[in-house]
C-alpha cells in the first residue's frame, strides 16, 4: 500500500513537472498545467493513478496551507477594514447568485428544492484558485483583490447553513432549534479563535521563540494551522476558513513573517496536488459525449456569476471597472461545491447524470479561470470605456466626489492614499505645495475630508475624473496604488491630456518599468530595487567605498531604468578595513579624470585649514601611501582617505567636487 502511494506521488510530480514546464514556455499559468496533468494521469485519463482518495487528502493540506499564508498576510486589522466587502459584497453575491440560478433552473426542472440547491452549487467560487492567482499577480491588496477576498470569506462562512439545509431540501426535515444552536456554536468558535489572536498566541509564540529552537517554532506554527482548521471543521465550518482564521491569529504576533517563510515550502509543494486532484475528476469521455450541454452550462455559469459578482461590488460602492474585474474573477465554481454536490446526490436532489455534467462544467470553469483573470483588466477597461456604461457609472458617484477642485494649477495630483500617498501629502503640506488626492476607498475619503485633506473619490482610469482634478494644469502626477493595470491606463491618459506633465509612478516589480516608461512615465520607482539600492549603498559604505562612487552608481542605476543593477561594476575593495578605524569618522573620495584637484599637491589644497578634514592615506594602483607628505602630487584615479568630524568630511567632499579650490587658488 505504501509503495503504491509513493508510486502515485512520483507519477503526479513527474507528469506535473513536465506539463508545467512545457506550458510555461507558452506563458500559460502553472495552475492550468497542474489541472491538465490531473486529467492526463487520472482514472478517466491514462489511469496512471487510480486511487484519488489519498491524493485528495494531501491536496486538502495544500488548500489549508494556502489559506493559512493568506490569513497571515491579511491580519485582523485588514479584515476589519474589509467588513463592508465581506458582509455587504459577500451577502449580496451569494443571495443574488442563488436567486438567479434557482430561477433559471426552475424553468428547466420545475422543482423548487432542486432549483434552490442548484443555486447553492453555483454560488460558491474557488477560494484556492482565486487567491493563488491574486497572490502570484501581487493583486491581493488591489481594489478588486480586496473585494474578491471579502466575498470569498463570506462564501466560506455560508458553507455551514448550506450544508445544514440540504437534508431538509431532500425531504428528511430539519429542526430549526438544532440549526440555530449549531450556527451559534460556529459563531462562538470564530469569536474564540479571534480572541486567541489578541491574548494568547502572541505570548505563546514569544515563549517558543525564546527557546531558539527552529524545529519547535515550525512545529508550533503547523500545529496552530492544522489544529484550528480541524477544530472549525468539527463545528461544521470549512477547513479552508479555519486555516484562514489560523493565519489571522498568527498575524497578530511579531513573528508572522518568519512563520510565512517557514510554511511557504510546504504550501507550494502541497497546493500543486490540489489542482492535480481537481483535474483527476474530469471524465474526458463523458465530456466528449456531452460537449454541447457542458459548453452551454459553462457559458451560463460564467455569464451569471460575472453579473452577480459585478452587481454585488456595485451595491457597496465599487466603481464599475473594479466591479467588472471582481465579477470575472469569481465566475468559476468553487471546490466546496463538489462537497455540496455529493451531499445533494445522497439525498436525491440531483441525479448521477446531472452530477457528471456539473462536475465537468465546474472543472472547465476552473481551468479557464487563469485566462479569464489575466484578461479581466483589459475586458473591464474596454467595457467601462463604452459611453452608456460610463454615464451609468457617473450616476452613482458618492458625495465626496461631487465638488472637485476648481482653477487649481501647478499642483501635484496624488493617486492612492496608502502609506506612500499619506507621507507625500504630509511633506507637500509642510512645504506649502498645492496638491489633490484621488482615492477609491470611500471610507478613507470621508475620514480624511473631515481632517481637511483635499481628497476626492474617483477612479483615476477615467479621463473625466482626471480632467476634473486639473490634469491639464497640473505640474506633477504621482501614482501610488497596487493595481498594475490601472496604473498603466492612468499614465496613458495623463500623458495624452498633458504632454508637459511630470509623472512619477510607484510599482512593485522591475518588470513593469519598461511598459510604464513607454506609456510616458518620467520616473518609475520599483519598490524591490529601491530597497536593494538602499541596502547595497549602506553595505559598501561600511567597507569604506568612496561616497561619490556609490552616489554615481545609484544615479546611473536609476537613470537606466535599473537595468545596470544586474551588471553593475563596483571598484575592488579599497584601503583599510573598518575595524582599524572604529570610533573615527572616515570617508573615501575618488579623483576622477578632469578633476580640478588632479596635478596639485596635498599642500596646495590647504584642505585642513579650509574644511577641518585631513588626508591620511592615498591608494594609487593598488598601492597604499599612508601619511603622504605635503608635497605628494595627486593624480586621476587616486583614492584619498579623509578623516575628521562628519560635518568636516562633508565640507571637504563639497570642496573637492566644486570649483571652490580653483577660486581659492587664484585669489590667494
Amino acid at each position: 500500500m505504501e509503495f503504491e502511494f509513493l508510486k502515485s506521488l512520483v507519477i503526479i510530480f513527474g507528469v506535473s513537472a513536465l506539463v508545467v514546464f512545457l506550458l510555461n514556455r507558452l506563458k500559460i499559468p502553472s495552475i492550468v498545467g497542474f489541472l491538465i496533468a490531473g486529467v492526463i494521469i487520472g482514472p478517466h485519463g491514462l489511469g496512471l493513478v487510480k486511487d484519488v482518495h489519498d491524493v485528495e487528502l494531501l491536496a486538502e493540506i495544500g488548500v489549508i496551507l494556502l489559506l493559512f499564508v493568506i490569513g497571515i498576510e491579511f491580519s485582523l486589522s485588514n479584515l476589519m477594514r474589509m467588513k463592508k466587502a465581506v458582509i455587504g459584497g459577500g451577502g449580496a453575491q451569494v443571495a443574488l447568485t442563488i436567486l438567479l440560478s434557482a430561477g433559471a433552473a426552475y424553468l428547466v426542472t420545475g422543482n423548487t428544492n432542486r432549483s434552490v440547491f442548484f443555486g447553492f452549487l453555483v454560488a460558491l467560487s474557488s477560494t484556492a484558485i482565486v487567491l493563488k492567482m491574486l497572490s502570484e499577480r501581487a493583486e491581493t491588496d488591489s481594489p478588486h483583490g480586496r473585494m474578491m477576498v471579502g466575498i470569498l470569506i463570506f462564501q466560506d462562512l455560508c458553507v455551514v447553513p448550506l450544508m445544514f439545509l440540504i437534508p431538509a431540501m431532500g425531504g428528511e426535515g430539519i429542526s430549526i432549534p438544532v440549526l440555530a444552536i449549531k450556527m451559534g456554536k460556529a459563531a462562538l468558535l470564530v469569536a474564540a479563535i479571534l480572541l486567541l489572536a489578541r491574548w494568547i498566541v502572541p505570548g505563546l509564540l514569544h515563549q517558543v521563540v525564546h527557546t531558539r529552537s527552529r524545529e519547535l517554532f515550525i512545529t508550533t506554527i503547523i500545529l496552530l494551522c492544522l489544529g484550528i482548521a480541524l477544530l472549525t471543521s468539527k463545528f461544521g465550518l470549512s477547513l479552508a476558513l479555519g486555516a484562514f482564521l489560523a493565519g489571522l491569529v498568527v498575524s497578530e504576533s511579531e513573528y508572522a513573517h518568519q512563520a510565512t517563510s517557514e510554511i511557504l515550502p510546504f504550501k507550494d509543494s502541497f497546493i500543486g496536488l490540489f489542482f492535480v486532484s481537481v483535474g483527476m475528476l474530469m471524465d474526458i469521455g463523458f465530456m466528449s459525449d456531452n460537449c454541447l450541454v457542458i459548453a452551454m452550462a459553462v457559458t451560463a455559469i460564467f455569464g451569471l456569476k460575472t453579473i452577480t459578482g459585478m452587481l454585488s461590488a456595485i451595491v457597496i460602492g465599487s466603481p464599475l471597472r473594479t466591479a467588472l474585474h471582481t465579477g470575472l474573477g469569481l465566475a468559476q465554481i468553487g471546490e466546496f461545491s463538489f462537497v455540496l454536490a455529493v451531499a445533494g446526490k445522497a439525498v436525491g436532489l440531483i441525479t448521477e447524470d446531472f452530477y457528471q455534467i456539473f462536475l465537468s462544467s465546474s472543472v472547465a470553469t476552473m481551468i479557464m479561470t487563469p485566462f479569464v483573470l489575466k484578461s479581466a483588466p483589459t475586458v473591464s477597461g474596454w467595457i467601462t470605456s463604452r459611453s452608456l456604461l460610463k454615464r451609468a457609472s457617473r450616476m452613482r458617484k458618492i458625495s465626496e466626489g461631487q465638488a472637485f477642485p476648481r482653477k487649481k494649477s501647478g499642483h501635484v495630483i496624488i493617486v492612492g492614499f496608502g502609506l506612500n500617498g499619506r507621507n507625500l501629502a504630509r511633506v507637500l503640506k509642510r512645504a506649502d505645495i498645492p496638491y489633490v488626492v484621488l482615492e477609491l476607498n470611500s471610507g478613507a475619503v470621508r475620514e480624511m475630508k473631515k481632517k481637511g485633506e483635499p481628497i476626492y473619490y474617483g477612479d483615476g482610469t477615467s479621463t473625466g475624473i482626471m480632467q476634473k482634478l486639473g490634469i491639464s494644469r497640473a505640474r506633477l502626477l504621482v501614482i501610488a496604488i497596487s493595481d498594475p493595470t490601472s496604473t498603466r491606463r492612468m499614465v496613458d491618459i495623463a500623458r495624452k491630456e498633458n504632454p508637459d506633465l511630470y509623472i512619477i509612478v510607484r510599482t512593485r516589480y522591475l518588470a513593469e518599468v519598461d511598459d510604464l516608461k513607454a506609456l510616458g512615465a518620467n520616473e518609475v520607482i520599483p519598490e524591490e530595487f529601491e530597497t536593494s539600492i538602499e541596502i547595497f549603498s549602506r553595505v559598501l559604505h561600511q567597507y569604506q567605498f568612496p561616497r561619490n562612487v556609490i552616489t554615481e552608481h545609484i544615479e546611473r542605476i536609476r537613470s537606466d531604468s535599473y537595468e545596470v543593477l544586474r551588471k553593475v561594476e563596483i571598484p575592488k575593495k579599497h584601503l583599510v578595513e573598518s575595524e582599524m578605524l572604529a570610533g573615527i569618522e572616515t570617508e573615501t573620495f575618488l579623483i576622477k579624470e578632469g578633476s580640478h584637484v588632479a596635478g596639485h599637491s596635498i599642500r596646495d589644497l590647504h584642505l585642513r585649514s579650509e574644511t577641518g578634514a585631513t588626508i591620511i592615506a592615498v591608494e594609487r594602483e593598488d598601492k597604499i601611501h599612508q601619511n603622504p607628505e605635503p608635497g605628494f602630487i595627486l593624480k586621476p584615479n587616486d583614492i584619498i582617505l579623509l578623516i575628521g568630524k562628519k560635518e568636516d568630511i562633508n565640507h571637504a567632499i563639497e570642496f573637492l567636487e566644486s570649483d571652490r579650490f580653483i577660486v581659492w587658488k587664484y585669489h590667494r
